[in-house]
């Protein structure tokens, strides 16, 4: 029997998995594919991903792996104004560009070094579950586990065997998502991989954007204006891309190879609740939305941040099993946010925009080159502005605080600063220098968010009742 069972070896079950490793908790991933898919796909990392990967010591192995870019902001709905991250006062002021394929590498090495085991080519075919665990049956093996955590994406197998329904409204549109190899192109294709609004062309009743991945090879985006989800289980052909890319750039521009291809669609759902007995759903298991922002990978991921040391100390006796339903609680309005926001932006990123549309894109690109305006969706897009119904959103990620050793977060446990000498100095506090706008003293959870915080007086009962101080203490 082992501790935890994790459905799904994407970038949000593996790095669940080296969260729940990291704390000693015995993980297991299952993946029902034999190998990695080597696609590009949702390769952006936001700026709060970053500082989450940055607290584990993920994120410069992920730098390393990054794709060339130029330093622009995101966008919201590929308008053309780039949304200033930097003021949110982030260390990591511009989306990364990583292969999702490469992200999911990191995070396995990662895994192995905490003894994670990865069964590949073994999908799951049964889930049995009673008050005290799980029962899973992958490919020929049936494994017992006291938790079982989905990640297993839109279409996962647990949340169907489960009978857990998935709300929401249907696609109403397809595209082509692939990494091809041009043998020429015209000078219509770009150069450099800028902000998305410059990426993307029309031309007739077909859209594409291309970005360059080095050399002859691309990441292409595209599809034919008024195709539907049922046309999305349809085998993505070679000449089909061609076409396109014929349409888009020109005759001059000519596909060589398609090295993997595969639909998406932009259905928006979400599950009513992330837990079910002893099974959490996250990532695409719990959410889907339009591909807008590059939010996907994100939120998955940010889920995995704030299920993993719940979930350890929950299964490793330092906190009650009421912390488990505050993943629900914390993720669940995170992820409708989501769902909200890409869901408006479908009305600017409309292939063929109305009249009404198009005058109603204007005026908000107009807002957006407002400071106010601008710094507001920033955070929205980024992860930034998110915060819990506790002390503070997300007041550290090791680089605010001067002189701080990062790596204090790489252990992944809470972490208790004294900002201006105000706890009692047998407490297990790092003392550091004051910082403009952050409280004197701060309880900062595993995942990088303030459990506690306190200005000249802090109420130490309030601390210790807090379950991040159950851990710390243990």
């Amino acid at each position: 029997m082992t501790d935890v069972i994790v459905v799904g070896a994407g970038p949000t079950g593996l790095t669940l998995a080296c969260e729940l490793a990291l704390a000693g908790v015995d993980t297991v991933v299952v993946e029902r594919l034999p190998e990695r898919m080597r696609q590009t796909k949702g390769g952006v990392l936001q700026p709060r991903t970053q500082e989450l990967l940055d607290l584990r010591g993920l994120l410069a192995p992920m730098q390393a792996r990054a794709m060339s870019r130029e330093p622009v902001g995101g966008h919201f709905a590929m308008l053309p104004v780039p949304l200033d991250y930097g003021a949110w006062d982030t260390p990591h002021p511009h989306p990364l560009l990583v292969p999702q394929w490469e992200v999911e590498e990191v995070l396995e090495d990662r895994a192995a070094e905490h003894g994670v085991e990865v069964l590949r080519d073994t999908p799951v075919t049964a889930v049995e579950q009673s008050d005290d665990g799980v029962v899973v049956t992958a490919g020929d093996r049936r494994i017992a586990a006291r938790c079982l955590v989905a990640c297993d994406g839109g279409h996962s197998t647990v949340r169907k065997l489960l009978g857990v329904p998935f709300p929401g409204r249907p696609g109403t549109f397809t595209a082509v998502l692939a990494d091809v190899r041009l043998s020429s192109v015209s000078d219509l294709v770009p150069s450099t991989a800028g902000h998305i609004s410059t990426l993307t062309r029309e031309a007739g009743d077909r859209w594409a954007m291309l970005v360059p991945l080095g050399g002859d090879r691309y990441r292409f985006t595209g599809g034919v204006t008024g195709e539907d989800e049922p046309a999305r289980d349809r085998p993505v052909t070679f000449e089909e891309i061609a076409e396109t890319l014929r349409s888009v750039y020109g005759e001059q521009t000519v596909l060589a190879d398609v090295e993997n291809a595969s639909r998406f669609g932009d259905a928006t759902r979400q599950i009513d609740a992330y837990r079910n007995g002893r099974v959490f759903f996250a990532g695409d298991a719990a959410h889907i939305h339009p591909p807008f922002g590059g939010q996907g990978l994100n939120l998955g991921v940010q889920d995995a941040f704030n299920l993993g040391w719940k979930m350890a100390a929950v299964l490793r006796g330092r906190a009650g099993e009421n912390l488990l339903d505050t993943y629900h609680a914390e993720r669940h309005p995170a992820g409708a946010w989501v769902l909200h926001i890409t869901q408006a932006q479908r009305v600017f990123a409309a292939p063929r925009p109305s009249a009404d549309a198009l005058a109603l894109r204007e005026v908000f690109t107009d807002l957006l080159r407002l400071p106010e305006t601008n710094r507001h969706m920033a955070g929205l897009m980024s992860g930034l502005a998110h915060g819990y119904d506790i002390p503070a959103a997300h007041p550290l990620a090791g680089q605010r605080v001067p002189g701080l050793d990062p790596t204090l977060f790489r252990t992944g446990l809470p972490v208790l600063l004294d900002l201006a000498g105000v706890l009692p100095p047998e407490l297990p506090a790092t003392r550091a220098e004051p910082v403009p706008g952050l409280p004197a003293a701060v309880l900062v959870r595993p995942d990088g968010y303030a459990a506690w915080a306190a200005d000249a007086e802090p109420d130490l009962d309030t601390l210790m009742s807090d379950p991040c101080w159950a851990i710390l203490s243990a």
